[in-house]
């Protein structure tokens, strides 16, 4: 018998030959069906949604829950027999929010929760029971709300003191999580809050202490700018910075253009990346052509079907890779102002 298999076999869990583990064979992705949301998630623009935790934190109204009502809906698409585990702390996504995103709220379980400690003891408890052949995508609305235990217990018993266990409660959470995560192949989308750091030019900074920030895989810190057509605002253009990535070159920032009456453009993001790379070109003021292409386009023209070529076009799938993925420095180019943003 090989030293090999015999560590194998004195084993009491699962191991195997690192060459043959199932826990690093090649990464499942899920089109989110917007070509920038998924390079922010994975540096690809056929890539999208992975396994593990993704934290989406910025301050209110800055269409978080919408971000992970859009992957939720994607990945229910993508697995027919898939549902979401939605845990509940701010009661502000009514059904009506589901299925404006195409989600079946048939397929959600709804859990609310008060606290930290609630949350861990029964997200634990739903992991464990789990297998990996289970498709479940698992949705926190919010980590930024909750309390902690203690908390609640002394404003019941009218005690006016410090929490301090807040973040030791979440940061066992995510320690707790993390591995059925990744050997379970689930993903968890967690909405954030973000405060701003003290300082001359403060910077945003994700709540809930440093055990977040261990676990993810992906945290983004959503800011936001306006539309305006004259002086009426008309939507807003809300632009990812990759805080985190395993992924994803950090410090990107990605825009997703979302308007009143049309809801999120799946092709934003997309023009600034493409004219960058020369893949398209402006030949005059408002007009916009393909490289090596006569026609001219107005931005409103430039849709789905506009984009179909270029997004198959293997020379620019590339170049996107180039520009955001882990280890290239091109997306450093690639810089758009948020509001409230200093630098």
């Amino acid at each position: 018998m090989s030293l090999m298999a015999k560590l194998k076999k004195n084993s009491k869990l699962q191991s195997s030959v690192l060459s043959e583990s199932e826990f690093f064979s090649e990464t499942e992705y899920v089109d989110t069906g917007v070509p920038m949301m998924n390079v922010a998630l994975s540096g690809k623009l056929d890539g999208g949604l992975t396994p593990g935790l993704t934290v989406l934190a910025g301050p209110s109204k800055h269409f978080k829950t919408s971000f992970a009502l859009k992957m939720a809906a994607a990945y229910l698409r993508a697995k027919p027999d898939a549902v979401v585990l939605f845990y509940d702390s701010e009661f502000g996504s009514p059904q009506s929010y589901f299925e404006t995103f195409g989600i079946d709220t048939d397929r959600v379980l709804h859990t609310p929760v008060t606290d930290a400690e609630q949350l861990k003891f029964d997200l634990v408890n739903q992991l464990d029971q789990l297998n990996k052949t289970d498709d479940v995508i698992i949705v926190i609305d919010s980590i930024g709300n909750l309390a902690s235990k203690k908390e609640l217990e002394d404003a019941m018993n009218e005690k006016s003191v410090a929490d301090m266990s807040r973040a030791k409660a979440l940061k066992g959470l995510f320690r707790m999580v993390t591995p059925y995560l990744a050997m379970k192949d689930i993903p968890l989308l967690a909405i954030n809050h973000t405060y701003k750091e003290i300082g001359l030019f403060p910077k945003d900074i994700v709540g809930g202490g440093t055990g977040i920030y261990y676990s993810a895989n992906n945290i983004w810190i959503i800011g936001r700018r306006q539309n305006k057509t004259g002086t009426e605002i008309t939507g807003y253009d809300f632009v990812i910075k990759v805080e985190k990535s395993r992924y994803t070159k950090e410090q990107s920032k990605i825009p997703i253009s979302v308007s009143w009456e049309g809801g999120i453009n799946e092709m934003s993001g997309l023009l600034d990346v493409a004219m960058a790379g020369g893949f398209v070109v402006k030949p005059s003021n408002g007009w916009y052509s393909k490289a090596g292409e006569e026609k001219k386009y107005r931005e409103k023209e430039l849709d789905e079907e506009f984009w179909r070529d270029v997004l198959a076009d293997p020379a620019f799938q590339a170049y996107v890779r180039d520009a955001y993925s882990i280890g290239t420095s091109l997306a450093e180019e690639l810089d758009f102002e948020v509001e409230g943003e200093s630098d």
